[in-house]
């Protein structure tokens, strides 16, 4: 599915608890050195970086992390100055916020500080993303897409993401905004993808060896379209309704998890 895959990844479905048990966030400080740690914040998906900077360092550091840097990135001249990577590269852990997930890719890919932040994953650093964070992961990525509607081809538009993570599509806010059916809409067009829906205050946190464990108060929506046995996406105008048949769904809570190479759920 993914070689060369290194680091991992940990990818929160939005809304993570910051003022209780920070299960979630708790779990990203032990996972990059503890009171060791040091975390860079990127900014580049939100519209208000100072404010959403200012909240992350304030969580950070009161879960013992021992430096916390804000790294805004409002245009693609500021992603590829050397003095903007230079914040990053002594950084145990990478998290990006929520926001809008084409804000991320459209100033930094192809950039120096798209290159430099694949070079951290590819050396084993942690990579996170919440919400907007947490979508761009994977190589393409739902950017938009009505969650009321039935599943349609007009239903979810998608991008390139970054990358780190391949042949998954990630939707964030799953079971709270009713996203099943954009992300149906997304496996009926490439069913060899898996669809990974997270709810808020969840997340999972992918291995070297593409097996996801689940973390948080909710759950994470598993979608396996390998074994469709119809769909009439090829054929349907964008408007109509989209058939599928023969789709996967697994519904993991805490502690369960998922290989996404093999296609099976972990039972803890």
């Amino acid at each position: 599915m993914t070689d060369g895959f290194h680091g991992p990844l940990l990818i929160i479905g939005g809304a993570e608890d910051k003022e209780g048990d920070c299960l979630i966030l708790r779990r990203l400080i032990e996972l990059s050195g503890g009171t060791d740690a040091k975390v860079a914040v990127i900014t580049a998906a939100t519209d208000e970086p100072a404010a959403t900077g200012r909240e992350y360092v304030e969580v950070f550091r009161d879960l013992g992390a021992r430096e916390v840097t804000v790294v805004d990135v409002p245009d693609r001249a500021a992603a590829d100055h050397p003095c903007l990577t230079a914040d990053l590269l002594n950084a145990t852990v990478v998290f990006f916020t929520g926001g809008d997930q084409l804000r991320i890719t459209s100033c930094a890919g192809g950039t120096l500080f798209d290159r430099t932040i694949w070079d951290m994953h590819c050396r084993g650093v942690l990579i996170a993303g919440t919400s907007a964070g947490a979508s761009v992961m994977s190589d393409t990525m739902i950017v938009a897409g009505d969650s009321d509607d039935a599943p349609k081809k007009c239903t979810t538009k998608m991008a390139p993401g970054l990358g780190l993570l391949k042949e998954v599509v990630i939707d964030q806010h799953f079971a709270q905004r009713g996203r099943v059916g954009r992300l149906l809409s997304a496996l009926a067009q490439n069913p060899r993808v898996i669809g990974v829906g997270l709810d808020e205050d969840t997340a999972i946190l992918v291995g070297s060896d593409l097996r996801f464990t689940v973390i948080g108060s909710q759950t994470v929506t598993v979608l396996d379209g390998s074994a469709i046995q119809h769909t009439n996406a090829s054929e349907s105008s964008p408007d109509d309704p989209l058939a599928l048949s023969q789709v996967v769904m697994h519904i993991l809570p805490s502690d369960y998890g998922y290989d996404l190479r093999g296609r099976q759920v972990l039972v803890p």
